[in-house]
């Protein structure tokens, strides 16, 4: 399913789609302690009922699922949504997953303790979806925003990469990306109010075929490539990769978190 954002790749199509089968295999990359944070403030934990907007591949009901709480995951991407229901048949987990746009969810209100965004609350249209999660959300909720990026200007191998995404997909606006707090728009004061928000720095350890596949599962290029530019940048991108980076190495990142309470 292509999706325009203006906003986004100054309007250029992109489909996550496309990019399913290698997200699953390469964009859980999250440290545990991204998690841990998560859960060390009382959420998304054993007797609450949570929504993932954006879920992907599932990535944060399965890295939470030992926590206890009961999920829901929600995508845009019918393929994005049947990896992830593989990978909970493989792991033996019971989540619940559903096909739905985030302005577009059809449950009942008061339906959830916490809704989790991770990597996606910037493609969505602010003045729909924060009055839903705060019907979605029991009097109280929480709404969870998540966000880990790489750091370009200080790790050399995360900029060598963006370059080369950018020489094969110019209209790609995802890099270079400084540290920053979790943006929250002034119009979600109307339902909530900010309850905490933290940010920190994480070391997130790679080889060079997994910072490869990390790189390709990217809206830049796996999401938005065809298929014969994306083995040419893939090519190219090993062949860099060989040359400035080890076969085993860290890549520098910044992780934020905002915690936002619905308003009674």
């Amino acid at each position: 399913m292509d999706i325009f954002n203006s906003r986004i790749d100054n309007g250029k199509a992109f489909d996550w789609g496309k990019a399913s089968q290698d997200y699953a295999k390469y964009r859980d990359i999250y440290p545990p302690v991204f998690f841990q944070k998560v859960a060390d403030r009382g959420l998304c934990i054993k007797g609450q009922k949570v929504l993932d907007l954006g879920t992907g591949t599932g990535v944060v009901p399965r890295n939470m699922y030992r926590y206890g709480a009961e999920w829901t995951g929600s995508d845009i991407s019918a393929e994005q949504i049947e990896q992830a229901k593989l990978l909970a048949k493989r792991d033996d987990m019971d989540i619940h997953y559903i096909v739905s746009a985030a302005e577009n969810i059809d449950l009942p209100d008061g339906s959830f303790d916490v809704i989790t965004a991770c990597q996606c609350f910037f493609y969505f249209d602010y003045d729909i979806v924060l009055p839903k999660l705060a019907g979605l959300l029991k009097p109280g909720g929480r709404l969870v925003i998540l966000f880990m990026a790489w750091l370009p200007e200080e790790d050399a191998v995360a900029g060598a990469s963006e370059k080369l995404v950018l020489r094969y997909n110019p209209a790609w606006t995802g890099g270079g990306y400084r540290r920053a707090p979790v943006y929250v728009p002034e119009t979600a004061g109307k339902w909530f109010t900010v309850e905490a928000m933290e940010d920190y720095d994480l070391s997130v350890p790679f080889t060079r075929e997994s910072w490869n596949g990390r790189m390709k599962a990217c809206r830049g290029t796996g999401a938005s490539l065809a298929p014969d530019k994306l083995a040419e940048w893939e090519k190219e991108h090993m062949e860099l990769l060989g040359r400035i980076a080890p076969p085993e190495f860290e890549v520098l990142h910044h992780a934020a978190m905002a915690v936002l309470r619905k308003k009674s």
